[in-house]
């Protein structure tokens, strides 16, 4: 029985945080969870908390999944950065063009909506937003790139990978996303250059 439970728990959350990341927080109310989940109200106070909480938990769930992933795919970065870094953005384009999830990014949405969130919620999307950050600026160390070098890219590369999630959501097809991510990357390839020079 034991196994089960877990295996619902697991479940719901899941479908909590797809609502979550296809309506967003503040156009998602516990009736919404309700459906999504299959649980009634008072079974989502007691198993998972009110709607902070399990905001908070489904932002836990959403950025240790893709977390992992850019984790591994910029595990190359000290002998290969620019393939590293290519792997980290297509991380998030197989999740854009993934049917089977919505558009956009919970923590980017996370971020714009900052104003209507409870300060814990809110600083809970600030420092994921700062995780992805300090990912890549490890990540662009190891593949050699100065301090001041690897700050810059990894404020730009973060940025370009949620404006990436937003994109999505206004309609720009796989080849426009993917030639952004192309700039990005011939500017990187530009200054690992220009250190391997100097």
């Amino acid at each position: 029985m034991a196994g089960k439970k877990q295996f619902d728990m697991d479940t719901a959350l899941d479908a909590a945080m797809i609502q979550f990341w296809r309506a967003g927080y503040a156009d998602t109310s516990l009736d919404d969870l309700s459906r999504a989940t299959g649980l009634n109200r008072s079974s989502i106070y007691s198993s998972l908390g009110g709607k902070d909480t399990l905001f908070l938990r489904c932002l836990e769930r959403y950025a240790a999944r893709y977390g992992d992933q850019y984790d591994a795919a910029l595990s190359s970065a000290a002998s290969e950065p620019l393939a590293a870094i290519r792997a980290f953005f297509d991380v998030t384009l197989k999740r854009i063009a993934d049917p089977e999830l919505p558009d956009g990014c919970l923590i980017a949405q996370s971020a714009m909506a900052i104003p209507v969130l409870s300060p814990a919620v809110a600083e809970h999307a600030k420092k994921a937003l700062g995780f992805q950050r300090q990912r890549l600026r490890t990540a662009l160390k190891a593949g050699r790139l100065t301090d001041q070098d690897a700050d810059a890219f990894a404020e730009h590369a973060a940025a370009v990978n949620q404006s990436l999630a937003v994109m999505s959501r206004a309609g720009a097809s796989p080849a426009q996303l993917r030639a952004v991510v192309g700039v990005t990357v011939d500017a990187l390839s530009h200054a690992l250059s220009a250190t391997r020079r100097a």
